[in-house]
């Protein structure tokens, strides 16, 4: 082994004794509770796993679709349905899953997202990313068209409109008693009796 290599093996051990220095003070002052916010060092620490997690190869590709009003149309419904939960639907992240999340859900409109290539963004949605709530949503292939049509949306995310806004809050998906709730007013709308029967009175 050269000189040369003894460094660069030596300052990688020295890196890593260091970051494991680091993780261990911070799990002994704060645990890695989602509740807390996260240190600069974690900050830095996630920056580096999103920027490697995605292969050089992949960053340079080209968003095969072509932007138009009906691709803007599915994109938007697509991002309510699925995406909104934890990004909300103006890509904030400020929603009570993306506030939790640790990493949190990132505000899509600034530039750490918007710096992103297209084919950073497809293969974040595509993939996933380790070690963050970030699922791997599409094939794993590099032609989902769905895929590319949110790549379309994540660009446009500060055109949104409040009639937009409005639009996809009524595609959001809805919880159980949400569904209730639709449920009993489509009854009494339909002039249905929704205050339950008593119950039979048994006389001894």
């Amino acid at each position: 082994m050269t000189s040369g290599s003894r460094l660069v093996v030596a300052a990688v051990a020295g890196a890593v004794v260091l970051a494991a220095v680091l993780v261990y003070l911070i799990v002994g002052a704060a645990g890695f509770s989602t509740r807390t916010a996260p240190t600069a060092f974690e900050r830095v620490v996630v920056r580096a796993i999103h920027r490697l997690s995605v292969p050089s190869r992949a960053r340079d590709a080209s968003n095969p679709v072509a932007f138009s009003q009906d691709v803007w149309a599915e994109s938007l419904s697509h991002f309510a349905d699925h995406c909104a939960s934890c990004h909300a639907n103006n890509g904030s992240g400020d929603t009570e899953v993306g506030r939790n999340l640790f990493p949190r859900a990132p505000d899509m409109r600034l530039a750490a997202t918007q710096d992103k290539t297209d084919g950073e963004l497809y293969w974040i949605i595509e993939n996933g990313i380790r070690l963050t709530g970030m699922p791997a949503w599409g094939n794993g292939g590099a032609d989902d068209a769905d895929t590319w049509k949110l790549v379309h949306f994540v660009r446009h995310l500060k055109e949104l409109t409040p009639d937009q806004l409005k639009a996809m809050a009524a595609a959001n998906p809805k919880s159980p008693s949400e569904l209730q709730e639709e449920q009993d007013d489509e009854k009494f709308l339909a002039g249905e009796n929704l205050t339950p029967s008593p119950e039979p009175h048994h006389h001894h």
